[in-house]
């Protein structure tokens, strides 16, 4: 114990006597493990918040969608200024999949309707919908004020709506919205209740449901029937066209998460049959992007952090590298140290302490910038857009979201003091290697 306590602080007080040497040496470590938490941070970041956005759309959900099919943007030649289209789901399909689904927690349809939503002089283009009260919860909304649809509605058909928070931006810019009216083309509908700011907007969660909720406005499905009956009139860009879509898309809740693969493929298969090809359909299942995205940030987590290893291996190649010019010219100190009586188990343990406690200080101010470093990205990126000069390059939405795990902090820290000793054991077997009389010698 005393001979080991001893070759310690021989060891410390030979890398006091060299700090600034001490210091570069451990300089590759000390970035190696910092690269290691930063990538690890960022990737684990990423997949966090892509997985989050995923699992809002509902773990339970299957979407089936109506969409325009390919060949229906051929249909308009330069002559051709309009035309009507038929496509997507209808409503024998809702009562199919209500009769193969008997067990489901919620089967919720989703009605498009309008072309214009406006309130005096400000319009923007309609993203309305005709939904029941079941649609709050299986898409997970939630509400800021006032209230969500009722049965009451539904059944009374009554002209209420639920808006988002780009529509009361838009339309309400400096109005409390709740009570007041607004049109969906000539149509008047009072709000009730206003959406919560949901985190798909912009995000992976948008591509993934078709558009931005927050732009969403939700009125009672026997409403949208009764005013807007099922086709859907768009003039633009000098065009006119109208569509013909009983139901644009329908929730199908299932009983059980453990459920939600073999449901989605008995739809699939539902809808091969009553929408060949399936091209004027699409299923969405968040389960199964839930699990490939949770295997792809798997493999890129993988990948970032070997990258980053390697900053390790060229760290330890520097303390080897160094240890090696030590051991020259500290041949005459171990000379004597031989001549005293020291065997070469002794020289060795001094050399192997000396770059064992390099790798470990070095693996410790590693850790505490990579922390740091991570920590800093996610502040700091969303910021951006305010620095004078920086910022008209950076999107107001830039984020780099960032989470420090701890299997990476003692990972990268004991690969960082493993490193050290690896890389170290070749220079101190030389060191100890050393003939006492030659070393003695040695100028």
């Amino acid at each position: 114990m005393t001979f080991l306590l001893e070759t310690i602080r021989l060891g410390l007080s030979n890398l006091r006597l060299h700090k600034l040497r001490a210091l570069l040496t451990a300089l590759g470590i000390i970035l190696g493990v910092a690269a290691v938490i930063t990538m690890v941070a960022v990737g684990e970041g990423g997949k966090r918040n892509a997985l989050l956005q995923i699992e809002r759309l509902g773990a339970k959900n299957i979407i089936v969608r109506s969409q325009r099919p390919a060949e229906a943007t051929q249909q308009q030649s330069g002559q051709q200024r309009s035309w009507m289209l038929r496509y997507g789901l209808t409503r024998d399909d809702i009562d199919v999949i209500r009769h193969n689904f008997p067990d489901a927690e919620s089967i919720v349809p989703l009605k498009e309707i309008g072309n214009q939503v406006w309130r005096r002089d400000r319009r923007q283009v309609s993203q309305a919908y005709g939904t029941t009260p079941e649609l709050q919860t299986v898409a997970r909304l939630r509400l800021s004020r006032g209230r969500y649809l009722t049965q009451a509605d539904i059944d009374n058909n009554e002209p209420v709506a639920v808006i988002g928070q780009e529509v009361v931006k838009d339309i309400f810019p400096w109005d409390d919205p709740l009570g007041e009216t607004f049109r969906i083309d000539d149509k008047t509908f009072t709000v009730v209740g206003l959406l919560a700011p949901i985190g798909l907007a912009g995000g992976s969660g948008t591509a993934l449901v078709g558009r931005d909720f927050n732009k969403d406005i939700h009125v009672p499905i026997t409403t949208a029937r009764a005013m807007f009956g099922d086709t859907v009139f768009r003039r633009q860009s000098g065009s006119f066209n109208a569509s013909e879509v009983p139901v644009s898309e329908v929730y199908i809740a299932s009983p059980d998460r453990g459920r939600v693969i073999s449901d989605a493929e008995r739809i699939r298969r539902i809808m091969h049959v009553r929408h060949p090809g399936l091209t004027d359909v699409q299923i969405v299942v968040p389960y199964e992007l839930l699990e490939n995205a949770r295997k792809t940030a798997l493999t890129y987590g993988a990948i970032l952090a070997a990258i980053a290893g390697i900053s390790l291996l060229v760290g330890g190649i520097g303390i080897m590298n160094i240890m090696l010019a030590t051991v020259t010219e500290r041949t005459r100190e171990i000379g004597i140290r031989r001549a005293l009586g020291a065997t070469r188990k002794h020289i060795i343990w001094q050399f192997l302490v000396e770059t064992g406690v390099l790798s470990a200080i070095g693996g410790l101010i590693g850790v505490g910038l990579g922390v740091g470093a991570s920590w800093l990205l996610g502040w700091g990126v969303p910021r951006l857009n305010r620095v004078p000069l920086i910022g008209s390059f950076v999107s107001p939405d830039a984020a780099l979201p960032t989470a420090v795990t701890l299997w990476s902090v003692f990972v990268s820290f004991l690969v960082a003091a493993a490193t050290g000793l690896v890389f170290g054991i070749y220079p101190a077997r030389k060191a100890a290697q050393q003939d006492p009389i030659v070393a003695l010698r040695h100028d």
